[in-house]
């Protein structure tokens, strides 16, 4: 499946970040359909209030993917942070937040259950607090 950037459905859009999912874009074999998602987040956005109430207030999902431009720094469960950046080939486990230090870019595979379950998780927190952005 090829699928160009303007094609892929917008799932969420807020000042400091749009994402952008293909559902049912392959098959991660235990994991089930996986999504092709392309993300342009702000420098400044932490997710990590938005995942709060979501099991140890982490991303449930893993993800795979590419950093086209920026820096992004991804905490995991245990506390241990790494950086990516532009160039970067990534695998995230579940169980971690992102903080972005320079605008980015990125292309993420995820399984779709799981991170449909994050974004509408953050969808309703962003709801509920009456806005629209992602904290950062």
């Amino acid at each position: 499946m090829r699928i160009a950037k303007q094609d892929i459905p917008v799932r969420m859009d807020v000042p400091g970040a749009v994402a952008r999912q293909q559902a049912g874009f392959g098959d991660a074999g235990g994991y089930g359909t996986i999504s092709g998602e392309y993300f342009s987040l702000a420098a400044g956005t932490d997710i990590a209030p938005l995942l709060q109430g979501l099991d140890n207030d982490l991303c449930p999902a893993p993800h795979w993917g590419y950093v086209l431009e920026g820096e992004l720094t991804v905490t995991y469960a245990d506390g241990s942070t790494e950086e990516t950046v532009r160039g970067d080939l990534f695998y995230w486990p579940p169980g971690h937040t992102v903080r972005v230090g320079k605008n980015a870019e990125l292309v993420l595979f995820s399984p779709q259950h799981e991170h449909d379950r994050a974004i509408d998780h953050m969808l309703r927190r962003m709801a509920s607090q009456g806005d629209a952005t992602l904290p950062g």
